[in-house]
């Protein structure tokens, strides 16, 4: 089952917009602070790696509708990356044609070898993006962190980078990720977490807790894995409690409900996608309690 017949489906009406409280508007959305400023995102974010399109009206008119929609409904945090194809020169452009940049917070990522590379690759995603300034500099996946971390401090002294931090995916970097986050000075992390890949919960998110670092959490959806497990199985009532109508907003709910978590960024390349998913930054996040609930419910599917 893909996300569109699935959205379909958890909906059952094709009107979410005028059926939920979810999307009274930007004001009622839950945010949380950044920890080393203290700064509020709103709890959704978009993930862009299925932005990296051509440059015809029919693949981007559909993004740039579902920007629209991202930044209408109240939505800050846009996160991509130079790997993700033509993405950042597709988010540039259509940012600024929707005129929409100031108010935004621009992540991305840098993934080269040498300093001089970063360097001349953080000039590129400027130029793409048409920002002079990046909200948010990442290491993707630590890539040559022990070199690039010292070039995005240099740009962040000089202003032109806001907050540094690292990112992953994968399990098999978490014990590295560890280590870096107990040696560096990071302003954020971003990595996997969601009801089917917890593994995260176990040390990352504690100790980003413990130092004061915010957390991106990416693949909330389990890299869409989640939508085959709950297949047309109905939405718990229980789920109505904090907010719930779908199973999008089942998951995130779960993701970024979690204490140590500040911002998800689910890809959406459809306004239905961010109508659906924006209705997990309205209402409540579950507590511990409900959150264990939450899992004690997916895993007996």
């Amino acid at each position: 089952m893909n996300r569109r017949e699935f959205t379909k489906a958890s909906l059952a009406t094709a009107t979410l917009a005028a059926l939920s409280p979810a999307l009274a508007g930007p004001e009622h959305l839950i945010r949380k602070a950044i920890p080393s400023s203290g700064e509020l995102l709103p709890v959704i974010g978009l993930g862009t790696n299925r932005y990296g399109v051509d440059g015809s009206e029919v693949a981007r008119a559909p993004l740039r509708d579902a920007l629209r929609r991202f930044h209408a409904l109240g939505g800050t945090l846009i996160d991509t990356a130079p790997q993700y194809r033509t993405s950042e020169s597709v988010l540039g452009e259509l940012i600024a044609e929707l005129g929409t940049r100031k108010d935004l917070f621009i992540a991305t990522k840098t993934d080269k070898s040498s300093a001089e590379e970063v360097a001349a690759q953080m000039e590129d995603s400027s130029l793409k993006l048409k920002s002079p300034k990046f909200d948010l500099m990442q290491v993707h996946n630590l890539i040559a962190w022990k070199t690039a971390l010292p070039v995005l401090r240099e740009w962040q002294q000089e202003g032109r980078i806001r907050y540094v931090g690292i990112t992953t995916s994968r399990d098999t970097q978490y014990e590295e990720f560890e280590t870096v986050m107990r040696q560096e000075k990071l302003d954020f992390i971003q990595i996997n977490y969601s009801l089917e890949q917890r593994g995260a919960a176990k040390r990352i998110l504690p100790l980003a807790a413990d130092l004061g670092v915010g957390v991106i959490i990416n693949r909330a959806f389990g890299g869409g894995r989640i939508f085959d497990a709950v297949g047309n199985e109905p939405l718990p009532d229980w789920a109505a409690e904090f907010g719930c109508e779908s199973w999008a907003q089942f998951l995130l709910k779960y993701a970024v409900g979690h204490p140590a978590a500040t911002v998800a960024i689910p890809g959406m390349t459809k306004v239905h996608h961010v109508d659906d998913n924006f209705g997990a930054a309205h209402g409540r996040l579950p507590d511990a309690s409900e959150r264990q609930r939450q899992e004690a419910f997916f895993d007996a599917l």
